[in-house]
């Protein structure tokens, strides 16, 4: 029986975090679908295609590791797709909570549907979409954080954004 899994997440943008789960999950199943959710309760930097594309180029060297968007419930999807796994990434203990309360509630709605959580390597736990956002922002290198053609394209929207670019990211402490 092969066994597909599916890696859900916005990806706004994908980064090194995102990369180390879907390359140590993919050792573990025999396919990955790496799924970028269109519709998230959240201000976005890129489009669903846009975070989509940066997504397929940054696996396209593996054939094991398919790309798709998916909107609704992610149970659904894993359905549609006839996926067995749900794969999450942990960073931290904060993260543990959220996941943990997510994975029951997928399991209450899919008990065919496993949910398994990848600790994400240690040089990884730091990076959120988030932060990578905001160092691009402020015209910060990105390069150790996101791969070549996730970096370019932060620099081009930021561009394109101008003066507006900062004040479109939640901002934590990196600008003081």
């Amino acid at each position: 029986m092969k066994i597909r899994a599916v890696f859900p997440g916005t990806f706004d943008p994908i980064h090194y975090g995102h990369i180390d789960i879907a390359r140590r999950a993919v050792r573990l199943f025999d396919e990955l679908v790496i799924a970028v959710y269109d519709k998230p309760q959240k201000s976005l930097l890129f489009t669903p295609e846009e975070r989509l594309e940066l997504v397929k180029l940054t696996f396209s060297d593996n054939k094991r590791i398919k790309t798709a968007q998916f909107s609704g419930l992610i149970v659904n999807y894993c359905r549609e797709v006839n996926a067995q796994v749900i794969v999450r990434g942990l960073r931290v203990f904060s993260d543990f909570e959220h996941e943990f309360r997510m994975a029951l509630a997928n399991h209450r709605l899919a008990p065919e549907i496993d949910v398994i959580a990848l600790i994400t390597s240690e040089q990884h736990s730091f990076l959120t979409g988030s932060t990578v956002k905001e160092i691009a922002s402020l015209g910060g290198d990105v390069s150790s954080l996101v791969p070549e053609h996730v970096a370019a394209m932060l620099s081009a929207r930021f561009k394109e954004l101008g003066e507006e670019g900062p004040n479109m990211v939640p901002m934590t402490s990196l600008r003081d």
